[in-house]
């Protein structure tokens, strides 16, 4: 296979990253609104349109925000000129982003349900679709790993075997969707608990990943920007985990 790759239609070159990327946000929305038609939504149809407002902007700016500090030494003198501001975006960012728009959006709302649950298959279904696409694009995506003697390497066209980081990537989010799905199997997880699972095991993953790509962590910073957004995440969770354990343990105080 040729990197990257790309789809010839008479005198069309259609990029195949674009294209899994369009796929991923059609299908994904489209299993989403099967899942919900299917399922019993404590949330009004009102609520839920603000609620994915508040999500797009924050993943919109998330991903930006972060994306950008990934490379800091280029803020001063951007590749490409004053698009690049906009182009540069990282999932995590997207992700962490998503999720402070919508607490925001619901505690404007006063909705106290769970929002996420719904979302997590019809997420990992998309990222999977994306990440195929990150994979066709090679080296011009940016999401491909460093270079390896292991037998899977990747020539994505430079003449280096590489990790194919974005291969492990979906293996991942098919090994978590199914853990996810089992855990369902044998007990029903309490409201809220599938997309904790899922962002912590997302996060986890790419905390460790990170170490395998070639993006270095600036000076005296110690890990990368997104590799510090999945540990400020990680301890949010941990964080919340803690404090309901704590909540659930309190003496009562009836009388």
């Amino acid at each position: 296979m040729t990197y990257p790759v790309q789809l010839t239609l008479g005198p069309l070159v259609l990029p195949v990253h674009l294209l899994f990327e369009v796929l991923a946000y059609s299908v994904g929305y489209r299993f989403y609104q099967r899942q919900r038609a299917r399922t019993l939504d404590p949330i009004s149809d009102e609520h839920r349109l603000w609620i994915f407002v508040g999500c797009a902007a924050g993943a919109l700016l998330g991903s930006r925000v972060l994306g950008l500090l990934e490379h800091p030494a280029l803020l001063a003198h951007p590749p490409g000129g004053w698009l690049y501001y906009f182009t540069n975006k990282t999932i995590v960012g997207g992700l962490l982003g998503g999720l402070i728009g919508v607490e925001l959006t619901k505690k404007l709302l006063g909705v106290t349900a769970s929002s996420g649950d719904l979302m997590v298959y019809p997420i990992l279904l998309g990222m999977c679709l994306g990440r195929l696409g990150c994979h066709f694009a090679g080296l011009t995506d940016g999401t491909f790993g460093t270079a390896t003697a292991l037998p899977w390497g990747i020539d994505f066209g430079d003449g280096t075997a590489r990790h194919p980081t974005n291969l492990y990537e979906i293996g991942w989010l098919a090994l978590l969707g199914a853990g996810i799905w089992l855990a369902e199997r044998c007990r029903p997880l309490p409201a809220g608990w599938r997309f904790r699972f899922f962002m912590v095991g997302y996060l986890l993953f790419r905390l460790l990943v990170e170490f395998i790509k070639p993006t270095p962590a600036p000076s005296g910073w110690g890990l990368t920007a997104i590799q510090w957004a999945c540990v400020a995440g990680l301890g949010y969770y941990g964080w919340l985990w803690i404090s309901q354990q704590a909540a659930t343990n309190l003496p009562s105080n009836a009388s």
